[in-house]
């Protein structure tokens, strides 16, 4: 029977053919939980570019006089203790959550590829090697790796982008490695291999191709981890530096006054929450479209 992986990426290959990635989409839009992953993204999105047309306050502007304000006209959400427009500062944050949860993981994916690669194809020492490397990443737990990090290098945007990579690479490493490993031992691997094709012609042209469709699903569900890890930095308040607004970072200073203003924790919360959910359905849809054994049953 064809592996999955392989089914998987001739579905892609299908839509190369005619309309490309349109194919995709338009199959994951016809799941009712796709439509509202895409709803939410879009939202988020359009949120963090347009942020500065959208934001009806400076975010960095704090004014003690409208401190811990109620939700009313002027403030739609309320306001923090500081003063500062709670929906201004919300919208702000989106950027932070999207730049750090794309970035951390596209990082690991390249990384974790590379590692995986080398180790499933060359095997041997290469293999040891590389993977007794990623089980000693993996031995620790991602958050607490996360934190050390970032305590040692600082709350520099890029440095968390660099921690978060760093705890989900060994998860992409160890899958692709799986495909690499079931892959080079097909008929069509082995008769290239046997008319002398090098090993970069090997791995670009017939090793890679067919793994990246479990890769491109396991990306796409880890995004809204990935977010969950910068906010959960930020509450623990070492992730970005302030005064940049983060959701994360948010819901910590609500909840340092929630006795005041019980309101202000419900907005970061909720706007973490959605985007998660969002990118585990669009995960789930993008799954259910590349594996024909489940787009069969929809």
């Amino acid at each position: 029977m064809e592996d999955l992986s392989l089914r998987q990426t001739n579905v892609l290959r299908d839509a190369a053919r005619g309309w490309g990635p349109m194919v995709i989409l338009r199959e994951m839009l016809r799941l009712r939980l796709a439509k509202f992953a895409f709803l939410i993204i879009a939202i988020t999105v359009v949120a963090a570019a347009f942020s500065p047309l959208l934001a009806r306050h400076d975010p960095f502007k704090m004014n003690p006089m409208n401190n811990l304000a109620a939700p009313s006209g002027e403030f739609w959400i309320g306001s923090d203790r500081l003063g500062r427009d709670q929906l201004s500062r919300l919208i702000y944050g989106a950027r932070i959550s999207l730049l750090i949860g794309v970035s951390s993981v596209a990082i690991s994916v390249v990384a974790g590829v590379a590692i995986g690669t080398v180790a499933g194809y060359f095997g041997h020492w290469w293999d040891e090697v590389l993977m007794r490397f990623i089980d000693g990443v993996a031995s620790i737990p991602g958050l607490l790796l996360a934190l050390g990090l970032v305590a040692i290098t600082g709350g520099a945007v890029l440095n968390v982008i660099l921690a978060i990579a760093i705890t989900a690479t060994p998860a992409k490493a160890r899958l692709i490695r799986a495909q690499v490993l079931s892959i080079k031992e097909r008929d069509y691997v082995l008769a290239a291999r046997s008319i002398g094709a090098s090993n970069s012609r090997m791995i670009m042209g017939h090793i890679l191709p067919n793994s990246f469709a479990p890769i491109i699903v396991a990306a796409t569900l880890s995004l809204g981890a990935a977010i969950i890890a910068e906010a959960s930095l930020s509450f623990l308040g070492v992730g970005v530096k302030p005064p940049t607004p983060t959701w994360g970072a948010m819901l910590r200073h609500a909840f340092e006054t929630v006795e005041l203003a019980p309101w202000l924790t419900f907005t970061p919360g909720a706007a973490i929450f959605l985007l998660v959910l969002a990118f585990n359905f669009a995960g789930d849809a993008l799954r259910d479209v590349l594996d024909p054994k489940l787009r069969n049953t929809r």
